[in-house]
Parts: C-alpha cells; structure tokens; sequence
C-alpha cells in the first residue's frame, strides 16, 4: 500500500520493540557496529514503495500512528520519494531508512512527555531516530547529549549513563520527536523546509489530541529545548510545558544548567494522575 489515506487500519495491539525484527526494511550487518555495518543502497526506494503496509509490518511505526498520521500519507511519500532519489544518485541519507520512524515504534496512547529536537545528528553512525539519542556504540556523545546527561545528574542524582541510547525513555513513554526526520550525512540542517514540518506538526497535533473515554485529555508535559522547539507552543492548546535553553554547548550555560527538567517534567505526570518517568539509563 502506497503512503495513502488509511480507512479503517487494523489497530494491532502489540507495540513493536525497537529492537525487534525489522524484515522488510532490515539492512546488512544486523548486530554489527554501526560504523561496521554496510549501507543498503537501495531501502529509502523499498520504503517509498512499501508505503504504510511496509512500515507497519516490519515493525518500523505502530499502527496507531499509521492511521493518526494518514491524512499526512501522499505528502510524505513524496519526502521519502526524494530522499530515495537522492540515495540513488549518492547521497549518505541519515538515520538509515529502517531507523527513520523509530520515535513512532510505540503506541501514540502510551505517550506522556515530549521532547523536541531539531533534525538528526549529521555524523555516520550517530542518528538513529530519537531526538537527542545515539546508538549505543557511539563514543562520545555528543556534547548536547553530554550536556543533558550532566543536567540529569544534577537534577535526580543519577550516575551519568555509560552509552548515549535513549530508548529506556521511549519505552516509558517519552515521544523523542525531531522536528525533522532526515539529513544527509555531514550537511546539518539540510533536509528543513522539505515537508518535514507538517508531518511532524501532524504528529504534535495527534499527541495533544487524545482522550480517555471519559473526555479527560491523557496526561502530556513538552519539553521544549531552546527557540525552535518553543515555536511548537501554539500546537500545544495549554499542555504543560517545561522550557528552558538548548543543551547545545553553545547556549547551555545560558538556562539549560540548572533547569531541572526532569524533576519538573515527573511533578507535572504526578499532577495530572500519571506515572513519573525513571530517567536512569
């Protein structure tokens, strides 16, 4: 099935893992390092022509994505569509295709906090679909990912994690958005403007607008890191909101030290009834 308009998608109950089978979509050197494992030139083009259906059942995205973000299907396609055009013509595309919609892995329902980046890691090896997150075989963090780890210790008193992974956040239900998805390896910011935005305002708009059965909305705090992600603000119709600088080195001895996300984010869940995140990695 191409990226259409899905009616009717069967909600299949089980999240996928993040770790789990990825057949469709897998790529060569599964359990390599990522810097050992070879591109798949040909899994952006599988991935454009697979649409929904393809996603789904490799279990790349949970179905209750698929169907929330349908309406966004024929615009997507065309990003993917370019994205595999520019692979064909030699262009290194990050995070690899099977890793591109690893922030829609688990339910849309299960989600409680959102945490806004800005585009992938441009370094071969780093990107691998969550915001602010790396492979685990990535050494060093980046200086961002450094920063949040030194803010955490700070905050709850936890050791500073060993690997730079942040999937035991996503498991709890910690949406790891990027504004944008894609970028080519070594070229910053530059897959912005591409149609990126909409779909991922789409998916702020879907989080924002669940609701239990009996009308309440489900528990949410945003975590808005810096000037772009604070532009979300109007998507969020009053959600708790924790804001502060970006962990970047270069602007966060200017509010991001000594912010108190984590705590702040947990004392807004108790509020509204839900579960505190554990932060430990």
């Amino acid at each position: 099935m191409s990226f259409g308009t899905i009616e009717g998608m069967d909600q299949r109950s089980t999240a996928p893992s993040p770790t789990g089978s990825q057949e469709a979509f897998d790529f060569p050197g599964e359990g390599l390092s990522t810097e050992e494992r070879p591109r798949d030139p040909g899994a952006f083009r599988r991935l454009a022509d697979e649409g929904w259906d393809g996603l789904v059942e490799s279990g790349a995205l949970h179905p209750s994505w698929a169907e929330a973000l349908s309406p966004e299907g024929p615009a997507l396609g065309s990003v993917i569509r370019r994205l595999a055009t520019e692979e064909e013509s030699g262009a290194r595309i990050l995070p690899p295709a099977p890793a591109l919609f690893t922030a829609f892995r688990r339910p849309l329902d299960d989600v409680k906090v959102l945490i806004l980046g800005q585009d992938p890691y441009p370094t071969p090896g780093h990107a691998m679909g969550l915001s602010f997150s790396v492979a685990p075989d990535c050494r060093p963090v980046p200086r961002s990912l450094g920063n949040i780890f030194r803010e955490l210790h700070d905050d709850l008193g936890l050791p500073t994690p060993v690997h730079g992974d942040l999937s035991r956040w996503a498991d709890q239900g910690v949406l790891l958005l990027n504004r944008v998805l894609s970028v080519e390896a070594g070229n910053a910011g530059s897959h912005r403007r591409r149609g990126w935005e909409e779909f991922t305002t789409a998916a702020i708009r879907a989080v924002v607008a669940r609701r239990a059965p009996d009308g309440k909305r489900l528990p949410l705090v945003a975590v808005l890191w810096g000037r772009d992600a604070a532009g979300v603000t109007p998507l969020l119709d009053g959600c708790p909101t924790v804001s502060s600088a970006h962990p970047s080195p270069l602007s966060a001895s200017r509010g991001f030290f000594g912010s108190r996300p984590f705590s702040k984010v947990n004392e807004l869940l108790v509020e509204q009834g839900a579960e505190p995140v554990d932060w430990s990695l």
